[in-house]
């Protein structure tokens, strides 16, 4: 089983720039969690399964903390999760960046980590 949860939007300060820490920018995070436990289908109890509320409330926590690179947010995204959710088995973040400061017309940039890229 897994828990998907899309499009989770936040204003945040990554980036290598200092002014990135200042200005900040609109990012995106998508979480699909791999789910080790199928007695949430049977028992209809939440403690059976990963909470998506739960896992949102993990990405804007740690959208929260500044870092320069996406990746390490990724990561720290990831970590809490296997952490905080005792179901999970695999965790596929995607962390995007929107409008990013660099040359060219580029409308996002994004990094995917897997729970085995950590």
């Amino acid at each position: 089983m897994r828990v998907l949860v899309n499009n989770i939007k936040t204003y945040s300060y990554h980036g290598c720039l200092d002014e990135e820490g200042v200005i900040g920018s609109d990012y995106r995070v998508d979480v699909k969690v791999d789910v080790e436990n199928r007695l949430a289908q049977q028992t209809d109890d939440l403690s059976q399964t990963v909470d998506y509320s739960k896992v949102t409330k993990i990405v804007v926590e740690e959208m929260g903390l500044r870092s320069k690179l996406i990746e390490t947010v990724a990561a720290r995204i990831i970590r809490r999760i296997h952490k905080e959710c005792k179901h999970s088995t695999s965790v596929d973040v995607s962390v995007t960046k929107i409008n990013p400061p660099i040359e060219g017309d580029v409308e996002t940039v994004c990094v995917v980590l897997n729970s085995s890229d950590i």
